[in-house]
């Protein structure tokens, strides 16, 4: 038998990305109904790629089937913080032990940029340029830590976290507040304290849920 030819990235994951992106951006925001039929015409695409690109988006959390009624973007109850921020504050601090226990100089140094890149963005209080900067410090930990089943899972939870943690970082003192965090992190990863690292980390993800929390009490800003 000829062995089968192996396809080129299929047209639906071209979709999802760029939905996946839209979400994330909050172009789309959550509880915005999918229109199917206008992104077929700005995409240029047929109903069965975008259709099967919304079910990897549905695997994800990020939107929602509803049957009859079409597809939203998922949007994110206290209940769900409640449940999904002390999963992810156990995922992220075992990150940081595994990324200390494990970490090089060079992959240091590279968190460090990143660090500096932080404390640039929270001094001219661009917050949106701080959270993608702080979505790259959490990355590169997770590649640090070396555990692929643990950064898999991690990742797939903080897409989730994608819909509502910009606005976390609108909230008075909270964008100092998250560096001072990072900083921590950062110190224990350099001192090779891992148990430390798993701490600050762990607190640092707690935080961002009364973070949240606390922005029920006051007008959204987006950035």
């Amino acid at each position: 038998m000829a062995p089968s030819r192996i396809a080129q990235t299929a047209l639906y994951q071209e979709v999802a990305e760029r939905l996946r992106q839209r979400i994330f951006a909050h172009e789309l925001p959550p509880g915005t109904r999918i229109d199917e039929q206008l992104l077929t015409v700005d995409y240029g695409i047929s109903r069965t790629p975008l259709r099967e690109a919304l079910k990897v988006l549905a695997a994800e959390g990020l939107v929602t089937l509803r049957p009859r009624r079409g597809c939203f973007v998922t949007e994110i109850s206290d209940r769900d913080l409640d449940e999904i921020f002390p999963l992810m504050a156990m995922l992220e601090g075992r990150c940081a032990f595994e990324a200390t226990k494990n970490a090089r100089p060079d992959q240091i140094a590279r968190l460090e940029t990143i660090h500096r890149q932080l404390q640039r963005c929270a001094a001219s209080n661009q917050i949106e340029r701080f959270f993608e900067t702080n979505q790259e410090f959490h990355q590169r930990i997770h590649e640090m830590s070396g555990n692929r089943w643990l950064s898999q899972v991690t990742q797939d939870l903080r897409k989730v976290l994608k819909l509502t943690r910009l606005f976390s970082l609108s909230i008075d003192g909270r964008l100092q507040q998250s560096l001072a965090e990072h900083t921590a992190i950062l110190d224990a990863i350099r001192a090779g304290d891992a148990g430390r690292a798993q701490m600050m980390m762990h607190d640092h993800i707690l935080s961002g849920r009364q973070a949240l929390g606390r922005s029920h009490e006051q007008p959204e800003k987006v950035a």
